[in-house]
This record gives structure tokens, sequence and C-alpha cells, in this order.
């Protein structure tokens, strides 16, 4: 018999944020200054989810053989990190749910591949009275989909894999969830939607965040 879910750990892009159209003005920022072809919204959805070298290595030519491919990234860092906020909100219903996760007295944290000082700004900014614990990508753990970070959260909510939940948006996500032994809840709202969810193996599938709430009064 599978143990109650006491904790609660979010993906941040496509899942508690929609950062799309922020990240989409970073890579065009970076691509143009380095007189490189601009990317459609849609070109860069597909891209996001492993990171933002990965994001720059997606849409830049040759990829990482490409000499401007550092300097590229670090061209997108820096504009990122002036315009996090310019287009980026919490999806509806977003909100309600971290509340009521609160009020329940859920454990909840956030672990994604964005950089960690971007991970912990927008937490601060969006969700600081809600979720304590907020693990971004560093020189110090594997990013997603290893799960080192989901482990390194777990311990400081002092939660166990069979008690906690990973909520996400992507493939990365759900095998994120898996290598660290957890239950992933897709979620259709995101960057990637539900019959994608369906073909990666997510457990569950919710298509609104308080969906999430409901499932969770009747244990998932």
């Amino acid at each position: 018999m599978e143990s109650k879910v006491k904790t609660v750990i979010f993906d941040l892009d496509g899942t508690l944020l929609n950062t799309l159209e922020d990240l989409c003005a970073a890579t065009n920022y970076a691509l143009r200054e380095f007189n490189y072809p601009q990317k459609s919204l849609e070109e860069v959805r597909l891209a996001v989810g492993n990171g933002v070298a990965k994001l720059i290595e997606r849409v830049i030519p040759e990829g990482v053989e490409n000499p401007d491919f550092s300097p590229c990234l670090e061209c997108f860092r820096g504009y990122y990190s002036e315009h996090l906020q310019d287009r980026t909100a919490p999806y509806p219903g977003i909100i309600e749910m971290l509340q009521w996760l609160k009020m329940q007295g859920y454990g909840i944290g956030i672990v994604s591949n964005k950089f960690d000082s971007a991970v912990k700004n927008l937490r601060d900014d969006y969700f600081k009275e809600y979720i304590p614990v907020a693990i971004g990508e560093s020189s110090d753990v594997r990013k997603k989909p290893a799960p080192d970070c989901v482990f390194k959260a777990m311990k400081e909510l002092e939660c166990t894999a069979d008690t906690a939940i990973y909520v996400g948006d992507s493939d990365v996500d759900i095998q994120t969830a898996h290598n660290a032994g957890l239950r992933c809840v897709g979620v259709s709202w995101g960057f990637r939607g539900h019959d994608f969810l369906v073909a990666n193996g997510a457990d569950w599938i919710i298509e609104k965040p308080m969906e999430l709430c409901e499932r969770l009064k009747n244990s998932l």
C-alpha cells in the first residue's frame, strides 16, 4: 500500500510559472547579439526543459561546437537575470493551490534546471510565503534528470521518497521523479501537453492546479 503524501516538490517553468515569453525574449536577445536568426515562441517552447545551457545549445547553429556558444550563453544569462519578470506570471490557480497545500501542512519545494539564483529570485518574488525550499542548477549538484537535486530538496524538507511526489510538465520531470523514486504528477497546462505526458509515463495527469488538491484529499 502506498504511503500518504506529505510533501509536494514542483518544477518551476511550465508548472508553477509561465516563463516562456521571457525565456524567448532572452534567447532572441542573445542570438541577435551574435547575428543569428531569431526563434519563434514555439521553437523556444520545444527547446526548454533541460536548463539554459541546453536551451542555447538547441537554438544556436552547431550547438556547443560553435565558438560563440559560451559567450552567447553568458549573454542570455545576463539579459535574463535583468528581465525575469517582464511577462512571467503564475498560471491561473497556482496561488490558490499553494495556499491550500500550506494550510493542510504539506511540505512544499521547487526543483528546477533553471540556474539557482533565478530560481530563488522567482520563488522570493512569487511564492516566498508558501515554498521554503527552492533549488536550481548549480555546480555542486547534478541537474535533472539526475535525482540529486530532488534528494537535496527532500533532505531540506525532511521527507522520504514514499511520502513525496514530484509535479512537472516535461519528460525530464518524469524521468527525474522516477530516478528519485517518486511518483510524478504531470500538468497539462505547461510546455508539453497531455498526450506527451501520457506517452512519457507520468503517473497521473492534472488539467488544473486545484485538481492536485482534490487528488491529495483522496490520497491520489
